[in-house]
């Protein structure tokens, strides 16, 4: 038999509890949503992407075929790679300096910040651009850095970050949580 049938946790939130220099009040954004965010965003960006090459890059970029007709086709491919990757890596750099996240994590409330609830500067979100990048990866991008991080992201033993927290020690909590001169900051 215990002692005491009732623990008493001491501290505030979920973020105060797994990161010391957290906020009174911060509160960590859910998987789920980090996800279906990540996953909007993509499919914005590809619909964008298709609308702009009339559906061109984005047939191209699976098309293996186009790799075994000779060198102006392989370079074909691979320059639909690199403008379908450079897109990304822009949308997701400018969009976190204008806005201090992307458009669909703007919609779901989310808000990256440093690990003390601080807005994240300029200069951050270009290498947190790079670091995502990983994700576009054929096969092994989705299916095991993607579901790798969901589970950190949904994880209290990794802090519920994703590596690329971790890398640029940073947290994805609810925008509404935050100390209102963060909030201020956010666009």
């Amino acid at each position: 038999m215990a002692d005491d049938p009732v623990t008493i946790v001491k501290g505030g939130t979920l973020a105060q509890t797994m990161l010391a220099s957290a906020p009174e009040g911060m509160l960590i954004a859910p998987a789920w949503k980090r996800v279906a965010a990540f996953m909007l965003d993509v499919v914005l960006l590809s619909v964008v992407l298709t609308f702009l090459s009339r559906g061109q890059l984005i047939a191209n970029l699976y098309n293996l075929g186009l790799l075994s007709q000779g060198g102006q086709s392989v370079a074909f491919f691979f320059v639909n790679w690199f403008v379908f990757a450079g897109s990304f890596y822009l949308y997701f750099k400018y969009t976190g300096q204008t806005m201090g996240r992307s458009l669909a994590q703007r919609g779901f409330r989310i808000a990256i910040v440093h690990d003390n609830g601080t807005v994240l500067e300029p200069h951050h979100w270009g290498p947190r651009a790079v670091a995502k990048m990983v994700y576009l990866l054929p096969v092994v991008g989705p299916l095991w850095f993607g579901l790798r991080d969901t589970f950190n992201a949904g994880s209290a033993a990794s802090e519920y970050r994703t590596s690329v927290d971790k890398q640029h020690h940073t947290v994805a909590a609810v925008d509404w949580s935050l100390p209102s001169e963060t909030r201020l900051r956010l666009r």
